[in-house]
């Protein structure tokens, strides 16, 4: 079976790990700050936080933008629950605004017609987390500028979209965005086996993030309540968490990003070939905004006119074929939880046209132009 996403790990990256467990600092280390930093130099970013997960990066991005009970945050239907979950889990309620017909992504139109009604209503959302699909970010220029206008913090879910450029400059620049998480999983564009970082270019919510990684703990003493009892005193200053990434973690990232260049190179590479390879078939393939250069964590198709009736005898049939497709994603609105909250089927109805269209196919710097080939025509038997 060729997957749809496998990590790349080399001996380099295994004597990185090999290193740190041979050190006095498993976690809490060296390590794990050259990797933030480094991550930071590469954004072009002020400041970078490791945490254990994006996921966790979500959270407490939300938490430093000040998101709580009572505040509304809005994101793209067509992405992981995370997206949403991060406001549910700091009390807030959650929205959806629909998806762009051409890139996928959260639409900037709906969002300015969206707050436009919502200031009627007096409903604004306080945080919008515009997520990078497949690694393109969203119109971020636009977003930001309804920012100003509308006076909500952006968050971009940047899971998908390490090595990605927009307007001529990284994402997680802080340009366009108050923070930017990205996720280290194994399929995303580098590793350390499970894994996050949050960017941003204000050092207050930097602390506030530093701070709630690990509990809430201060040793400053300048921010104590109190003088300090001795060396070994610390203070909770608030309610934290556990999210911490470790030294092991944060060598294996250290190492991948070295090859970062190259990983995203092959990347790009392979989806040209399946653009050209794929560009008589009966598809809506990928497609770039203009002053964006995607990451090109995932390469989705949609399923033409006529043929959307047979989405799950298709993806069905590459998977017997050993074509290890998948599907990114299940609109979040239609997941159980969510229904329960209010939402329903025809709510977000380009999100859920994309989602009985779409497939991925299998992209990863070790496919093999064979391998993709073989995939390819594959797609072309199963849809003839």
């Amino acid at each position: 079976m060729i997957p749809y996403g496998r990590q790349n790990v080399d001996q380099a990256d295994i004597d990185a790990v090999v290193e740190v467990l041979r050190s006095d600092w498993l976690t809490q280390g060296p390590t794990l700050e050259r990797f933030e930093r480094a991550v930071a130099e590469r954004c072009q970013a002020g400041h970078a936080v490791a945490v254990c997960n994006a996921t966790a990066g979500l959270h407490l991005a939300c938490l430093a933008a000040g998101l709580g009970p009572g505040d509304l945050l809005w994101t793209s239907p067509n992405s992981f629950v995370a997206s949403a979950n991060c406001a549910r889990y700091c009390g807030a309620e959650v929205d959806f605004v629909d998806i762009d017909p051409l890139t996928w992504n959260l639409d900037a139109r709906a969002l300015a017609d969206k707050l436009a009604r919502a200031r009627a209503l007096g409903r604004l959302p306080k945080v919008v987390v515009a997520v990078a699909f497949s690694g393109q970010s969203c119109d971020m220029g636009e977003i930001a500028r309804l920012a100003r206008e509308y006076g909500f913090r952006v968050i971009e879910d940047a899971a998908h979209a390490l090595g990605a450029r927009y307007a001529g400059e990284p994402v997680g620049s802080g340009r366009y965005a108050d923070l930017t998480v990205f996720s280290f999983h194994p399929v995303k564009i580098v590793t350390s086996g499970e894994g996050g970082m949050v960017l941003c270019n204000d050092p207050g919510l930097a602390q506030r993030l530093r701070d709630l990684r690990s509990h809430g703990i201060t040793r400053d003493p300048a921010r104590m309540s109190e003088p300090s009892h001795g060396g070994w005193y610390y203070q909770q200053v608030e309610l934290g968490f556990n999210y911490r990434m470790c030294d092991i973690q944060a060598a294996l990232g250290l190492s991948q990003l070295n090859r970062l260049d190259d990983f995203l190179a092959r990347r790009r590479e392979l989806s040209a070939r399946y653009q050209r390879l794929l560009g008589e078939l009966p598809l809506q393939l990928p497609t770039q905004q203009d002053g964006a250069e995607s990451a090109w964590h995932l390469y989705v198709v949609r399923l033409g006119e006529g043929l959307e009736s047979r989405h799950r005898q298709v993806f069905e049939a590459l998977r017997a074929a050993g074509i290890g497709v998948n599907l990114h994603y299940i609109p979040i609105h239609l997941q159980p939880y969510y229904r329960e909250l209010g939402f329903a089927d025809g709510d977000f109805p380009e999100a859920e046209r994309y989602y009985r269209q779409a497939i991925s196919l299998p992209l990863f710097p070790d496919l093999s132009d064979a391998q993709q080939e073989q995939v390819v025509d594959s797609l072309r038997r199963v849809l003839a």
